[in-house]
């Protein structure tokens, strides 16, 4: 506790950072307030009583509106959140991948960034250009049969029948100038506060759903009797913790591999001559595998008309069971399948020898060259499996919370995408402000050891 009171005390008094992290908080403060501002001729009470209204786990509106921190559900000026720019950057990342003109652009340095920001921006715009007009008609559809009152004209008086153009063309607006708001505020956070800021937004997003799943878990195991009581509940938090830990490993995990530069005379100064290691990530696809896993495990319900069990057989019920063996069988084969497939795509063994062998640099016992690619690969090889089934494991996780009797909403943070999200935001900004207190030549946040961060989600 002394110590982290003195942290404190070095952060306040350090200018530059004590500006940033509060710039931070505001910028944080202003997408919050803005989640509760509904779309203009929206009935917000109306809406919560519809099924719309009621706040998901399951599904894709469920997941959607948990990175939008709950706006989705509340039809807010900021529904779509930031997942249209994530969308957008995915694409523009891939194609660097794939393209030799944005291989090019990636590799002329500042002004080929720019250009690939600007080309992301461009895409957003389209991206959300088609995701606005698929929410509004979600939205009226949803609410069709509710029998309230939802939607209202400008005079206030409720809207019968079918929405007017002009209703639909304004909220689509709003929607997608929400969306360029929020990446605008995501850059400035980058820029002049603490983190990398689209990170940051989405983490935001998602704790802020913490609270209320809380709440509702703690009033379900006290109130309600067979529940187990408050007991379970401390270790159902006990559980949550060492979940998290395992989360930090993974995020954290690496193999290092010893380097030896050679020495070089330069003028009266020596350079190199000593062993760094080479860090290779257990986890080097971040949450991208876990993102397309479930991309692609929605297809089949999108097809069947978002089947339910009820309705459906075979192997759309078995998809639409998000706490049956099949759909969680199929996710951790298919996050395993996609950390091959994404590390292969960004992991290149034979840049890294080459960049080695330019600089002088050796791996001892391996010749430099295609010999040191293919010792790199190898290894990489031998990682990844560990850390595609460790994955696939934290992934799953939240079924087998709701398998032991934790609501929906409380299992979502005992793995997924938002347990990966939040832990390596949380690491990222730690690392900066460490990096800030050490640069000035206060103690770091640990004792022994620099924290290690990493940005979870490839944003610019």
């Amino acid at each position: 506790m002394k110590r982290f009171i003195t942290t404190i005390k070095n952060i306040y008094h350090i200018e530059e950072l004590r500006k940033r992290i509060l710039y931070t908080l505001g910028i944080v403060l202003i997408y919050r307030v803005g989640s509760y501002i509904s779309l203009p001729g929206i009935d917000v009470v109306e809406l919560s009583k519809t099924a719309f209204g009621k706040s998901s786990s399951e599904g894709l509106t469920g997941l959607l509106d948990m990175f939008s921190g709950g706006a989705f559900s509340h039809a807010s000026i900021f529904a779509l959140g930031i997942m249209p720019y994530i969308s957008a950057s995915i694409v523009i990342q891939l194609l660097t991948l794939v393209v030799p003109y944005f291989q090019r652009l990636q590799k002329e340095g500042e002004s080929g960034r720019k250009k690939i920001n600007q080309m992301t921006r461009f895409l957003t715009i389209a991206v959300t250009a088609l995701q606005a007009p698929a929410y509004i008609t979600n939205l009226v559809r949803s609410t069709a049969g509710s029998g309230l009152n939802v939607f209202h004209s400008i005079t206030g008086a409720p809207i019968q029948g079918d929405l007017p153009w002009s209703f639909i063309f304004v909220s689509m607006i709003i929607l997608i100038s929400s969306t360029l708001f929020i990446m605008w505020l995501g850059e400035r956070i980058t820029e002049k506060g603490i983190g990398n800021g689209i990170s940051l937004i989405i983490m935001v997003g998602i704790i802020a759903r913490l609270p209320f799943a809380l709440s509702a878990e703690f009033v379900s195991k006290v109130s309600e009797t067979g529940n187990g009581g408050p007991i379970i509940f401390l270790l159902e938090i006990l559980l949550l913790v060492g979940v998290i830990l395992v989360s930090i490993l993974l995020v954290q995990g690496t193999r290092k591999v010893p380097v030896q530069y050679a020495k070089r005379v330069v003028g009266n100064k020596q350079y190199g001559g000593q062993r760094q290691y080479l860090p290779l990530k257990v986890n080097a696809a971040g949450v991208m595998p876990i993102i397309f896993a479930q991309a692609i495990m929605f297809l089949p319900l999108i097809i069947a008309g978002y089947a339910s069990p009820e309705t459906s057989g075979g192997f759309a019920a078995a998809l639409s069971n998000h706490e049956g063996f099949w759909y969680n069988f199929i996710f951790a084969i298919m996050i395993i399948a996609f950390t091959y497939f994404y590390t292969a795509i960004t992991f290149n063994p034979t840049q890294m020898a080459d960049d080695m062998k330019k600089n002088g640099g050796f791996i001892p016992g391996i010749k430099p060259g295609k010999k040191t690619a293919d010792f790199i690969d190898g290894i990489m090889s031998r990682i990844v499996l560990p850390g595609s089934i460790f994955l696939a494991f934290v992934a799953i996780m939240p079924s087998f919370a709701r398998l032991f009797g934790i609501n929906s909403q409380f299992a979502q943070f005992f793995g997924g995408t938002s347990l990966l999200i939040m832990v390596g935001v949380v690491l990222d900004t730690l690392q900066q402000i460490e990096s800030h207190l050490l640069m000035r030549h206060y103690d770091g946040l640990t004792k022994s050891g620099r924290i290690k961060g990493r940005s979870p989600l490839p944003v610019s």
